[in-house]
This record gives C-alpha cells, structure tokens and sequence, in this order.
C-alpha cells in the first residue's frame, strides 16, 4: 500500500485541488461523483480528477490516508474537504466559496450563485 500512498500524496503536493472520484470528470461513474464533478465544472474550479476504479490500491489507499471510507473525496491544497453531502452542503451555504477565497482557488463566483439561487 505505500506505493499507493506515494502516489496519492505525490498527486495531492503536484495539485492544488483534487477530487478522487468514481470515473472521470468528463464521465463520472457513480451520481456522488457525478455531482461533486459537476460543481467544480460549473464553477470552473481547474482540479485534477482521479478515478479509483482504474487502479484498486489507489482505491483503497484512499480510503486509509483519509480515514474516509467513501468516494468521491476532495481536497485542496492537500487538505481533506470531504465527499459528496459534505461538498454539497458546503456549496450551497458559501462555505466553499469561503474556503476556495482563503485557499486562492479560482472560481467563478456568478456560477456558484446560480447554484444557491437554483436551490433556494
């Protein structure tokens, strides 16, 4: 497993955000995923998308250097977020506004209040 935590923690030092999901960002695979991905496009937050399925010790092993045993998992700058209720919750109270403004994440700001506006 430390070849998998070398490459985990390797991807996590290289990009500032990064979403371990289920597929890829253009294909999600499962609708946690598929949600979670579809905030970051919307918003055009730039991310690395990894997808667990393609490679099991990477799927396990995130699950171990997280203690979090579901996917998708996001982080930026190399800090745990969440998965998808808990980036969901975020989005719609501003919270991850607040976190992408301190962390200097680009982000459209208009696309991520149509997204509170559409759930209101």
């Amino acid at each position: 497993m430390t070849d998998a935590r070398a490459q985990i923690q390797q991807t996590l030092d290289e990009n500032d955000v990064v979403l371990f999901m289920k597929g890829t960002k253009e294909m999600p695979q499962c609708g946690f995923s598929s949600r979670v991905a579809g905030v970051l496009n919307y918003m055009g937050v730039a991310y690395r998308d990894v997808n667990v399925l393609a490679d099991e010790a990477v799927r396990q092993g995130i699950k171990e250097y997280s203690d979090w045993p579901t996917i998708p998992q996001l982080y930026v700058k190399g800090e745990f977020i969440g998965g998808c209720d808990i980036v969901t919750e975020m989005t719609l109270s501003g919270e991850l506004d607040q976190l992408f403004d301190q962390k200097d994440i680009t982000y459209n700001k208009d696309a991520a209040e149509k997204i509170r506006a559409a759930n209101a």
